[in-house]
């Protein structure tokens, strides 16, 4: 490969992607095909060079759940960091030296993914420890006899950028590493991991059924895959049947099991402010309060009491809850007239959420007349249901009143001329769906039959549905209140959306 840049990098690892054909096939199956990943992760593993058990020295926290664990790991992260000691002797026995943080998917750049100290790889970081890998699994390949160019040399993206997350965790001399799972626990890729300090799992609900079953106690199995012997594991509050199964299967293990709820200090109407909106954030901030607690207590710091004494929140712990940030995540941003609302919510529960999180929002609009607009898309799970959920969730809330005035459905192809940014290139999505705006036209005509009286648009690009919010603001008299719009649905929306804004911005708020 000639070029050794950063977008060069993400050229190279955009073909590692899994066309449609191959992920509805996996779905189809029934799972049955993502039984092997782990035998094939280890294998991969040894093609770059590592044992698993190598990832050990890293100090692994694993969190897996449905919902909140890319809120959790930012959680933890955001603690750990706050314990970074400057003197390197004293990181290798107490605290850290260097926090790792390993989640997806990414809103606008790949080497989000990758965090170190709460920042992203740099380009020229991500670029060095791809192409590293790269070669490394090139080499694998020309050893044993096969054309290092050919179909089957290299993992899949996910798997890639997991084995990348690692290698350049090592590299950097990373000591405390947290790793959120992709998909379920137990086949997931990140599941590699032999011997974690300690982990967590977060709200389940029902959602990547065709992988993990239809069932929440299918997916508790699933997803207490991550327990292993020697590491606590906290989690969220379950529905009892889910709880149970994370019980049978903790007592399996060897593990203890706590159900992290309930602190003090963790709850709305307290003088702890946390970095992320919205109610639900307390239970995760509890989730991450436990294992940050656990794991700072196995690395030898002092003066860290145990979750479950209900003892007072450290003043680093108080200051890392309050720091965290996640971008896309009941999130805001205010534009001349326009007031943005973006939360990703890809299950019932999470959909559920955002609507509740804008909901708290409208609160003192009720009665009056003003456009509240929705911009919405969810191309490969049950769109319709979600946006269904969406509208009844509102309409609870506000009563006679209706949520919107306008509702987009848009694809998540960025940009009219462009198409998308090369970070958000996305082929498995059936293209010709996304072409012929079938999954857009379906959501406008359920949107309709909800009892909803928005205009309802379809729009092919994120540009032009920020396009129609920013013109519908341009007719606003002054001294009228923004536009609220809320954008939700899937990441890939909300990534893309956020790339529009930044890369053309509208006029600021006065």
């Amino acid at each position: 490969m000639a070029g050794r840049t950063y977008d060069d990098a993400i050229t190279a690892l955009n073909s590692l992607q899994s066309n449609f054909a191959i992920v509805d096939a996996i779905k189809k199956s029934g799972g049955a095909k993502n039984q092997q990943a782990i035998p094939e992760m280890i294998e991969w593993c040894k093609k770059l060079g590592y044992e698993p058990s190598e990832f050990d020295r890293l100090n692994l926290i694993h969190i897996a759940g449905t919902k909140g664990k890319g809120s959790t790991s930012a959680f933890i992260s955001a603690i750990l960091t706050q314990y970074i000691s400057s003197d390197d002797q004293q990181a290798t026995s107490k605290g850290v030296r260097k926090v790792g943080l390993y989640t997806s998917p990414h809103l606008r750049f790949a080497r989000e993914r990758i965090k170190i100290n709460n920042t992203p790889l740099s380009e020229e970081q991500f670029a060095k420890y791809f192409f590293e890998t790269w070669d490394r699994l090139e080499e694998s390949a020309r050893v044993a006899g096969i054309d290092p160019s050919s179909p089957g040399t290299k993992p899949v993206y996910f798997r890639f950028l997991t084995l990348m997350a690692f290698h350049a965790y090592l590299r950097e001399g990373v000591d405390a590493a947290v790793i959120e799972c992709g998909i379920g626990g137990e086949y997931d890729s990140t599941n590699i991991i032999v011997q974690p300090i300690v982990s967590g799992i977060t709200s389940l609900g029902i959602d990547h059924v065709g992988l993990l079953g239809s069932t929440i106690e299918e997916i508790a199995w699933h997803k207490s895959g991550v327990m292993k012997s020697g590491a606590k594991v906290f989690t969220s509050p379950q529905p009892e049947s889910a709880l149970e199964i994370l019980r049978k299967r903790a007592q399996q293990k060897g593990v203890e099991l706590v159900v992290a709820q309930g602190h003090p200090e963790l709850k709305k109407g307290t003088s702890v402010k946390l970095g992320l909106d919205g109610d639900f954030q307390y239970m995760n901030a509890n989730v991450a309060v436990g294992v940050a607690a656990e794991f700072l207590r196995r690395r030898g710091v002092e003066d860290v009491p145990s979750y479950t004494a209900n003892e007072p929140l450290p003043e680093k712990f108080r200051k890392g809850l309050e720091a965290t940030r996640l971008g896309g995540r009941c999130e805001t941003r205010q534009e001349k007239n326009i007031s943005w609302y973006i939360d990703g919510g890809h299950t019932l529960e999470s959909i559920r959420l955002s609507s509740e999180w804008f909901g708290s929002h409208l609160v003192t609009d009720v009665g009056k007349k003003q456009p509240r607009v929705l911009i919405f898309n969810q191309q490969t799970r049950d769109s319709v249901a979600l946006a269904r959920a969406l509208y009844q969730t509102l309409a609870a809330s506000l009563g006679t009143e209706q949520p919107f005035t306008h509702a987009i459905f848009c694809t998540n192809v960025t940009y009219k001329q462009a198409g998308y940014r090369p970070d958000l290139v996305s082929v498995n999505n059936n293209a010709s769906d996304v072409a012929n705006l079938s999954v857009q036209k379906t959501l406008a005509a359920s949107w309709q039959d909800t009892g909803s009286n928005a205009e309802t648009f379809v729009f092919a690009t994120i540009e032009e549905a920020v396009e129609f919010v920013r013109d519908l603001a341009g007719k606003q008299l002054p001294g009228e209140a923004p536009i609220k719009t809320l954008v939700t649905g899937s990441l890939h929306l909300v990534g893309g959306f956020l790339d529009v804004l930044e890369t053309k911005p509208g006029q600021a708020a006065e």
